[in-house]
């Protein structure tokens, strides 16, 4: 009798886990939703008068990205984004960027959502991305990793570049001008591609491409093994309770 309880006991255990591993793509998918939506909440916290919530949405993603003023987009404001000259202008005339990042707005800007353009593609992408993924999982197998590096690569080339720019100050390094850019085409296209960080411009493509990128690279590589992986615990699964309820 006590061993029958034990079984039953369990079995119920398992249930919840059971579900969890048939519909993990969805309870994944639902988490990146949140973290993906939360940042887009603080300026409508912000334009809502609830200062205090936005306040919280920006410092707890100010541990996972820079949230510098001109690389970010702005929600209920004349324009999607602003040049550095613009921020100054607004904020204060500096080039630090832990005082610029603490420019998030106001109500003729708008409201700086919460991470930077390339956060906004690089996690967009993986939300999306996973939305596809479970329309094709049940053939899709891994991409190697090869193809995963180089979808990588561009970013890591990208965000690299920026970086060591970023040393020589803000607006002041050669990603800022891309004069080398400016070179390679002939100057065929106009100044506010070449310069800057404004939404069009040669950097924010970069920003978006290389994060949907990475957002590719990342569910094509990483969520077929994760399936698999629940796919095995489903069939273990499954096997031990037929086995419990046949005793």
């Amino acid at each position: 009798m006590a061993a029958s309880r034990g079984r039953i006991s369990e079995r119920r255990m398992k249930h919840p886990m059971l579900g969890l591993a048939r519909h993990w793509l969805l309870f994944v998918n639902l988490l990146i939703a949140l973290w993906v939506g939360l940042p887009w909440l603080a300026p409508v916290f912000m334009n809502l008068g609830w200062s205090s919530a936005a306040k919280v949405v920006y410092f707890l993603y100010s541990f996972q990205c820079h949230q510098l003023p001109e690389r970010s987009y702005f929600l209920f404001g004349r324009q999607a984004m602003y040049s550095l000259a613009e921020i100054q202008t607004a904020w204060q005339t500096t080039t630090d960027p832990f005082t610029l990042r603490q420019f998030i707005g106001n109500p003729e800007m708008g409201w700086k959502v919460a991470w930077s353009d390339r956060m906004v593609s690089m996690y967009t992408s993986i939300l999306f991305g996973g939305l596809l993924y479970g329309f094709v999982r049940k053939y899709q197998r891994p991409i190697s990793f090869w193809t995963f590096a180089m979808l990588l690569l561009p970013m890591v080339i990208d965000g690299g570049t920026h970086m060591i720019s970023d040393l020589e100050g803000i607006g002041q390094g050669f990603r800022d001008t891309n004069s080398w850019l400016q070179i390679l085409t002939n100057n065929a296209l106009s100044t506010a591609f070449y310069q800057g960080d404004a939404l069009g411009s040669f950097n924010s493509w970069m920003r978006l491409i290389t994060g949907i990128l990475f957002g590719i690279a990342l569910v094509g590589f990483a969520y077929p093994y994760i399936n698999d992986s629940f796919a095995d615990i489903v069939r273990g699964s499954e096997s031990t309770l037929t086995k419990g309820f046949e005793e």
